[in-house]
C-alpha cells in the first residue's frame, strides 16, 4: 500500500466538509477537524444582522507523510496486509459463514493452508500437535467465560484426542516471525488488546 498523496487528503477532507453542509442543510458548516477555517463577519446590507462564514484559509499539513521513517511503515504495513489477508479471509470465512458446520472437518485444501499458513506459525504448535493431526475441524465451543457459543478451530490428533487453537494467535507469531521489526506496532495496532 503506498502512500497517499497530500494534496489527495486535502481534497477529501474538504469533500467530507461539503457532504457535512449538504447533509444536514445548514448554508455553512461547521469546520472539519482536519481544514483550517477562519470565521469572518460579513454585515447584511438591510440590516445589522451579521452571520458567520467559514473559509478554508489553507490546505492542512501533513507531517507525518513528509516523514522518512513514517513512509516506510506505511509502506511495509501495507505489505504485511497483502501478505496475511488471504489467510485471515480464509479464517472468517470457516468460522463466520455456513461454508462448514459444527464439527465439520476442514476441505483437504482448506486443511493443508490451516496447517501451512496458521497451525505452523502458534507459539505452542508442538504441544497442539501433540502424537499427530488427523485433521481439523471447526467447533462451537460454550466453555469459555466470555465468548459463549464462538467458533474455533480445532486439531484433531492421530489418537482421537483434539484441542482448539487461536489463528489470531498464529498470525500474530507468523508475523513476529517474519516481520521482526515492524511486527509489535502491527500488532499493536492491528489486532485487539489483550487477544495475545
Amino acid at each position: 500500500m503506498g502512500s497517499l498523496n497530500p494534496t489527495l487528503l486535502r481534497g477529501i477532507s474538504l469533500l467530507r466538509l461539503h457532504h457535512q453542509r449538504l447533509s444536514f442543510g445548514f448554508a455553512a458548516a461547521a469546520p472539519s477537524r482536519r481544514a483550517c477555517c477562519t470565521q469572518s463577519q460579513e454585515s447584511s446590507s438591510s440590516s445589522a444582522e451579521k452571520s458567520t462564514v467559514l473559509r478554508v484559509k489553507e490546505g492542512p499539513k501533513y507531517p507525518r507523510w513528509e516523514d522518512p521513517d513514517y513512509c516506510k511503515w506505511k509502506d511495509k504495513e501495507g505489505e504485511i496486509l497483502r501478505d496475511v489477508e488471504p489467510i485471515v479471509t480464509l479464517a472468517k470465512e470457516i468460522l463466520h459463514s455456513d461454508t462448514y458446520m459444527d464439527g465439520e472437518r476442514l476441505s483437504s485444501e482448506d486443511e493443508k493452508i490451516v496447517k501451512e499458513r496458521l497451525l505452523a506459525y502458534h507459539p505452542h504448535s508442538d504441544d497442539k500437535i501433540g502424537c499427530g493431526i488427523d485433521s481439523i475441524m471447526v467447533r462451537c465451543v460454550d466453555r469459555h467465560p466470555q465468548f459463549k457459543q464462538s467458533r474455533c478451530l480445532f486439531v484433531i490428533r492421530t489418537n482421537g484426542a483434539w484441542i482448539d487453537f487461536s489463528y489470531q494467535k498464529c498470525l500474530r507469531a507468523y508475523i513476529r516471525y517474519k516481520y521482526p521489526t515492524h511486527a509489535e506496532r502491527f500488532v499493536r495496532e492491528h489486532f485487539k488488546r489483550g487477544s495475545g
